[in-house]
């Protein structure tokens, strides 16, 4: 059963499945290389990717070997998924499933990674507790997403909720690490890293003019109270997603 914030991701997601799976943001080199690091995966290594969206870290994983599973609530996703193992030749398994409610039994996963989606959470903690449990011990759970400044956090989420309805709360990186410590996880590596991205790229029609005048505002001000260090160019408006990679040990 459903509730109504999951169906409201459903929704999002399902009318964004095509342009997130086709844009260069997603699969950047960089942050991709970062995220396959943090993995660290060889051949045979079980990887539970969680919320997999269009299944490109999915398949970054398997290029390197690992035996990748995707799972994700939106049906759409999943296609995109699919078809992006498919033009790739990649062995990825796509499962529909719920993250509060991962269907796989303990200690299933040497890896257990979620990238951009605890943002989406309400409850974050009872995710990464589902996470740790499918995890082996001595595994890895990697959890990936943006991690606004504190004095930001309240601005940014303002803004991302105008980009995007299904998005709850970014967590800062203090708040993300306090969950692992709460479940005892040892934290093995931290890193942060700004995306760059094109305020039009990430917004609907309907919602350009509220979200480009929020940024325009933040501009002029001079503050970067909204923690994305947006500037004008030619095409429109540019900013900075603040992301962290928190990699734990079970």
């Amino acid at each position: 059963m459903t509730s109504t914030h999951d169906n409201r991701i459903i929704t999002q997601f399902t009318r964004w499945a095509a342009c997130f799976a086709a844009l260069p943001i997603h699969a950047e080199a960089e942050s991709m290389a970062m995220t396959v690091a943090a993995c660290d995966v060889r051949s045979g290594t079980r990887v539970l990717d969680v919320a997999c969206g269009p299944g490109i870290v999915s398949c970054a994983l398997a290029a390197e070997g690992a035996d990748v599973t995707a799972l994700d609530m939106t049906p759409a996703m999943l296609i995109q998924g699919r078809e992006l193992a498919a033009r790739r030749a990649l062995p990825v398994t796509f499962d529909p499933g719920n993250a509060y409610h991962l269907p796989y039994g303990n200690g299933t996963f040497d890896r257990v990674v979620t990238r951009y989606s605890f943002h989406h959470m309400i409850r974050p903690l009872d995710c990464l507790k589902e996470m740790v449990r499918v995890c082996c011990t001595g595994g890895r759970i990697v959890v990936i997403d943006a991690t606004p400044a504190p004095e930001c956090q309240q601005a940014y989420d303002q803004a991302e909720r105008v980009r995007d309805p299904s998005h709850i709360n970014a967590l800062t990186r203090t708040q993300l690490l306090s969950l692992g410590e709460e479940l005892g996880l040892t934290t093995i590596r931290t890193h942060h890293y700004r995306l760059e991205a094109c305020l039009n790229d990430q917004v609907a029609p309907e919602d350009q003019a509220a979200l480009h005048d929020l940024f325009a505002e933040d501009i002029a001000s001079g503050t970067n109270r909204l923690g994305m260090g947006a500037w004008h160019v030619e095409e429109g408006i540019r900013f900075f997603f603040p992301i962290s990679i928190i990699v734990w040990q079970k």
